[in-house]
């Protein structure tokens, strides 16, 4: 089954936009292995826009850029999977893709029979330049008819940006991920609005089909092509644990090369990865809110294990959050009998058993996170 949970990689468009090529590409592969990203489950490896010439070929195929990539798509393909990786690549539902590329409307099953045979493993499917005429939901539905009718397993990742509210629908068309906003960029003030705008939808999302909230940016510090300031390693933290909370694929945007040691441990922290891989593949909830500022969600693990995530998304620097979260609001009162026995997500203190309320302390910009296990008291 693919995507039976949160797929995830690393995408090119983040930091390098239409600087790719072959070589930056195979040197990324290494790096996914060498850095210990791929044994943490980062597979993906895609491409995104910008790798082809500006024409199809005489026998209206796709044709790689010549400069970029002389040696074909196939053999980067083969790079890719002799490292144990699986290959991605990027087309769009309109006439042109974003950046003004040969797109794939009304050559979706020539393309799909196109990346099958280069050995395409995941495909990004954008919406630029998409007609006025067209329909939406046609089009990506006929993409994924091309995708199952090629004769290769390949993930379908549709980026329509939330058009026609795609969170009812793409999983019913045999999509597997599904973007839900617009473009994320390098900046704290960005990944906390599109992170609040989706807390309606996080229910719409589970194995099969996930809701994807764009690529992170962890580790830019506004170098790249989407950077916007960058982000202090504080949000950074706060970015990677709403993803891995809300149980959505994590498909890296960062210059994996060269990451520093601060970034390179938050993406390969094996506890919060496992709260985004656990195997239910339940949505958290929102257990408590104050304003527009102070958020408090809950989500059900596997094992009668829980997540207790703590959010302070205020911008008042040294605005300290005292959270009051009642148990009885998360289905255990004090006369259950029942407490939960608290672990601190990032330094993995054990802070004992908890009853009837929990009041830590929450940083401007910043997150706390506890595992909690049920048992009786």
């Amino acid at each position: 089954m693919l995507a039976k949970r949160p797929p995830m990689g690393w995408n090119s468009w983040n930091t390098f936009g239409h600087d790719i090529n072959e070589k930056l590409i195979m040197e990324t592969a290494d790096a996914m292995v060498e850095k210990g990203y791929l044994e943490a489950g980062y597979e993906y490896l895609v491409i995104d826009d910008c790798w082809s010439e500006m024409e199809r070929d005489e026998n209206g195929r796709l044709v790689p850029d010549h400069e970029k990539f002389p040696h074909g798509m196939k053999a980067v393909a083969d790079y890719v999977h002799s490292k144990g990786l699986k290959f991605g690549m990027y087309s769009c539902a309109g006439v042109r893709t974003c950046a003004g590329y040969p797109s794939s409307y009304d050559h979706e099953y020539v393309d799909a029979q196109t990346f099958a045979e280069w050995g395409v493993d995941f495909l990004k499917y954008d919406f630029c330049n998409f007609p006025e005429s067209g329909n939406c939901k046609s089009r990506y539905l006929r993409m994924s008819m091309a995708l199952k009718a090629s004769g290769r397993e390949i993930l379908f990742s549709a980026c329509n940006w939330g058009v026609q509210e795609p969170w009812k629908w793409m999983d019913s068309i045999g999509v597997h991920m599904y973007r839900s906003t617009g473009d994320i960029n390098d900046s704290y003030q960005s990944f906390k609005d599109i992170a609040v705008s989706q807390i309606p939808n996080l229910c719409m999302s589970g194995s099969g089909c996930f809701n994807d909230p764009d690529m992170l940016v962890v580790g830019m510090y506004g170098k790249g092509n989407v950077g916007f300031g960058g982000c202090t390693d504080e949000e950074y933290r706060t970015h990677f644990a709403l993803w891995c909370l809300f149980g959505v694929p994590l498909m890296m945007g960062g210059d994996i090369r060269n990451l520093n040691d601060v970034s390179r441990d938050l993406l390969l922290n094996k506890e919060l990865i496992s709260i985004d891989q656990d195997e239910e593949c339940r949505a958290p909830y929102l257990a408590g809110q104050s304003g527009n500022d102070h958020y408090f969600f809950v989500r059900h693990l596997s094992n009668n294990e829980f997540v207790l995530a703590y959010f302070n998304f205020s911008d008042k620097a040294g605005m300290t959050y005292h959270y009051s979260g009642a148990f009885e609001d998360i289905g255990i009162p004090y006369g259950s009998g029942y407490g939960l026995e608290l672990t601190d997500v990032f330094t993995g203190e054990k802070l004992g058993v908890k009853r009837d309320y929990f009041v830590p302390q929450v940083e401007a910009h910043g997150c706390q996170m506890f595992k909690g296990k049920l048992v009786r008291v």
